[in-house]
């Protein structure tokens, strides 16, 4: 009689563990790196960067946000000597800012997208501006770009420029 109830188990049991062997039906797929590197951008967030672009003076900053300031100091601190060198001469006082945006491609080249309005008052004084801001970014020292994970990219900024004369 044991022997009938032992065999029993093993009936019901050999069946139970062949069919969880069948249902853990194990699966692999191939995964190209070309694969990997989609799905890995897509889930990057391409608006910050791990490094931002830097003058010669700037790579000992290890923070963002001091490296940015570095940098961001470092290009007005540029404008405002190249400008100085004008010496333009003014009738009238002003006082405004102007913003430049500017864009550091991935090789490390400022390039101005776009300067805002110019007041009429500015550009009357200082017929010369825009040609002298492009200029001075032109001027700038080497740049080493921006970095995300390794890889150089491309960075956007918009600079105010504070034009004062009297």
């Amino acid at each position: 009689m044991k022997l009938q109830a032992e065999d029993l188990m093993k009936r019901r049991v050999l069946p139970v563990l062949a069919l969880l062997i069948i249902s853990c039906n194990f699966e692999t797929k191939k995964i190209s790196s070309e694969e990997v590197l989609e799905q890995e951008s897509k889930s990057l967030n391409w608006k910050e960067v791990d490094e931002y672009p830097a003058f010669e003076e700037c790579q000992q900053e290890t923070e963002l946000t001091a490296a940015r300031n570095c940098f961001e100091t470092a290009v007005a601190n540029n404008i405002y000597a190249y400008l100085e060198k004008q010496q333009p001469v003014v009738s009238k006082s002003i006082d405004d800012t102007i913003y430049i945006y500017l864009e550091i491609t991935k090789k490390g080249k400022p390039e101005i997208d776009s300067i805002s309005a110019i007041d009429s008052t500015v550009t009357n004084q200082l017929p010369k501006i825009e040609n002298w801001l492009r200029e001075s970014i032109d001027s700038l020292p080497k740049i080493y770009p921006a970095s995300k994970r390794g890889i150089p990219v491309s960075t956007a900024f918009k600079m105010p420029i504070v034009i004062k004369a009297e």
